[in-house]
């Protein structure tokens, strides 16, 4: 009875983590396959023929996949800067200041993330247009720090959280002004967390597609709205091809950033 028993259990066990999988890996090996498949039509559950000729259509120089991915990458880097610009402040001022309602403070960082963002982007893209900024890298970048700042300003504020008051105050003991002991002893100790909230505005700005779709066509393109008009034409392999592309950077940054945030980082955010 025992060894029946124990039997279902690992069979039990053995059935959760194969549905995981399929769940997990079922649609990257669909992108896969549809990367690579040249000819694909009903009632064929497999690819009729491969080949890498939508690969070399991507990588092509003179196609539109590697100038949208630069822009991309640009408007990311762009939005990395302004975001840590403003939540390394914000992020010291709300971890060490006794500021009156702070709560309500963190919290109104979360505010971009309640509200639908199609009736929020509409909006706005009616604004920039009034100003003259609709359709630039300037109007997209803004769109996406503000939206970044969820996770900058948050995970800055843990970071400066979790230094060590003690050592800043020996700093000032022996002589260090307040800026100083800042520069030198407050943000090298928080700067672990400060890369990771970077990383994740990094990636959240290279996979966003609706703030771009509003404030940035048809003159900027970026790599998800190249994927987007590719999977709305039924051009499927190249829409898969484009979604593995953007796949790499967000995995080896995930990977990257487990490496900095920390248990006592994480104890810290929203405290």
């Amino acid at each position: 009875m025992i060894r029946l028993a124990s039997t279902a259990r690992a069979a039990l066990a053995a059935a959760l983590l194969t549905a995981f999988a399929f769940v997990l890996i079922g649609p990257l090996a669909n992108l896969a396959l549809w990367s690579v498949a040249e000819r694909w039509y009903t009632p064929y559950k497999l690819p009729v023929s491969y080949g890498t000729r939508y690969w070399e259509q991507v990588f092509r120089p003179s196609g539109d996949a590697m100038a949208s991915l630069g822009t991309s990458v640009w408007i990311a880097v762009l939005t990395v800067i302004v975001a840590l610009a403003l939540s390394i402040p914000a992020g010291y001022a709300l971890a060490r200041l006794k500021l009156p309602m702070r709560s309500l403070f963190m919290v109104m960082f979360l505010l971009p993330q309640a509200f639908p963002s199609v009736a929020i982007y509409i909006n706005v893209a009616r604004t920039f247009y009034q100003l003259g900024i609709n359709g630039t890298v300037f109007a997209v970048v803004l769109v996406h720090a503000a939206h970044g700042l969820v996770y900058s300003v948050w995970i800055a504020a843990a970071a400066f959280a979790a230094v060590d008051k003690d050592l800043e105050l020996a700093a000032r003991n022996i002589g260090a002004s307040p800026m100083r002991t800042f520069a030198t002893v407050t943000l090298p100790l928080a700067m672990p967390g400060i890369i990771a909230s970077g990383i994740f505005v990094f990636l959240e700005s290279l996979d966003e597609f609706t703030g771009t779709f509003f404030v940035g066509v048809p003159q900027v393109i970026t790599l998800p709205l190249l994927l987007y008009n590719a999977a709305m034409g039924g051009n499927y392999q190249v829409a898969s091809i484009t979604a593995l592309i953007l796949l790499v950077p967000s995995v080896l940054f995930m990977l990257f950033i487990e490496r900095f945030l920390r248990a006592d980082v994480l104890a810290k955010v929203g405290a």
